[in-house]
């Protein structure tokens, strides 16, 4: 049997972080058990639907380098088939015409609770003769739930849960226009497309439950079932947008790279020994549902920060430059030139040594693009004071002639000029940076003058000693 797992979102909104969890456990036990991972999109709710959220979800997926093995399934196509499965089960004597009206089914509910029972449908049409309705009256089709016993499920991260039939009414399968309810059309899709397990979040583990009676009734082969913890915000809440960021296009344009994320997203709630950092080929080799835990798990920011910058670390020096540079388009301040580009890329490994995140990677390498003259931090200013500009005044000659502009030769220059100034090196350093860079924060002051080069670094020497 060949494993086959899918990730089903609603395009009815953003790419939610556990809606991505979920997707990258999908890809993961797929790809572990050599087996392949799908994307169906639940489309049926033409209404909330639209072509916007359908292309984030396929962006945020490609951006996690989530590529399902498939074309996605759209579900909206699919609904004459859901259509068939429901008249075959009405035929078959399984599910049965519904002439309730929403007035009846009010009135139900009301009964229902005034009698201190659950608001559920009471089977009023169940074994009666269509015939009774009036003519062309209009109805739904609702399946027949076992009334006796009990319902199983060995849930392969919950353990055995079960329900007492007799706490299951008989669902609607297909509504009064012909459309079919979620329910229904999920179990059609999933049969269909072969899925073999079903991972997705514990809130749709009654749903679960639902769903198997229309496996039954079709005496289908039923998938295995996981049912994922939910992930609260770091106070135990419900996560939302008052913690911070909760969708996938946040955390990217927050500048977190996606391998940090999936990296992070996996140990939310999925464990292997003490390993903290696991590369995609080490997720693939190690992921299996028996780590994953029962409990909600809850979003540590700093956590992700942290892994973040580890990975921004790891990350190559041509990628980091054209993600600097389409993060700082749109600057009117900024010189976004090819020479300018080179000047990044250059001094890109000390520029991530520093960075938390590609936004303040951004911010750090944005000096390099500058025009004169620079905007100062307060920081800057405040080093770029009478005795330090005459300071750098002396060191513009020897700068100047310095027969080659070298890591090693501007290195050699500054220790020189400290030594015979009766200076710690810092003390050049520091308003030497502030003059070049506008703050007082940067790569090593050799590599940050490199990348620069020499004929930029005495034009912004010359502003500041002239200004």
């Amino acid at each position: 049997m060949t494993v086959r797992t899918r990730f089903a979102p609603s395009p009815t909104g953003l790419l939610h972080i556990g809606n991505a969890r979920a997707a990258l456990f999908n890809y993961l036990y797929a790809k572990h058990h050599h087996g392949e991972f799908l994307l169906r999109i639940e489309d049926t709710d033409r209404e909330r639907s639209t072509q916007e959220a359908v292309d984030v979800i396929l962006d945020g997926l490609a951006w996690m380098g989530l590529t399902p093995d498939e074309p996605p399934v759209f579900q909206s196509t699919r609904i004459k088939r859901h259509q068939e499965i429901a008249l075959h089960l009405l035929e078959t004597g399984k599910a049965y015409k519904c002439f309730c009206t929403p007035e009846d089914l009010a009135q139900m509910r009301a009964k229902a609770l005034a009698e201190g029972k659950p608001p559920r449908y009471n089977g009023y049409w169940r074994d009666r003769d269509p015939s009774e309705a009036p003519s062309n009256a209009p109805y739904t089709i609702r399946i027949k739930a076992p009334k006796e016993g009990e319902t199983v499920i060995q849930d392969l991260v919950q353990g055995e849960v079960t329900v007492a039939n007799i706490e299951m009414d008989d669902m609607i399968i297909l509504r009064a226009d012909g459309t079919p309810t979620y329910q229904h059309a999920v179990v059609c899709d999933d049969h269909d497309m072969n899925i073999t397990h079903v991972i997705r979040g514990d809130d749709h583990l009654t749903n679960s439950f639902r769903q198997l009676m229309i496996y039954r009734a079709m005496e289908w082969n039923i998938p295995k079932f996981a049912h994922l913890p939910l992930i609260h915000g770091p106070d135990g809440a419900k996560l939302s947008k008052r913690h911070g960021a909760s969708s996938v296009v946040e955390f990217r344009d927050e500048g977190y790279l996606p391998e940090a994320l999936c990296n992070y997203l996996l140990r939310l709630g999925w464990g292997h020994g003490d390993e903290e950092i696991l590369s995609r080929k080490d997720q693939i080799r190690l992921f299996d549902l028996d780590g994953v835990g029962r409990s909600p798990s809850r979003m540590d920011y700093a956590k992700l920060t942290h892994v973040n910058g580890y990975w921004l670390r790891q990350a190559d020096d041509v990628r980091l430059t054209k993600d600097v540079l389409s993060r700082l388009k749109g600057r009117k301040d900024l010189d976004l030139s090819q020479n300018n580009e080179q000047k990044i890329k250059l001094l890109m490994p000390g520029l991530k040594e520093r960075a938390k995140n590609l936004n303040e990677l951004a911010e750090n390498a944005s000096f390099l693009c500058m025009s004169i003259p620079l905007n100062f931090t307060d920081k800057a200013q405040k080093l770029l004071n009478e005795n330090n500009r005459a300071l750098l005044s002396k060191l513009v000659v020897e700068l100047n002639e310095l027969p080659e502009f070298t890591k090693e030769s501007v290195n050699s220059c500054l220790h020189a000029f400290a030594e015979k100034e009766n200076l710690k090196l810092g003390k050049v350093a520091q308003p030497l940076r502030a003059a070049v860079t506008g703050s007082t924060m940067s790569p090593g002051i050799d590599d940050t003058l490199l990348a620069l080069g020499k004929n930029e670094v005495l034009a912004r020497l010359g502003a500041v000693i002239n200004g």
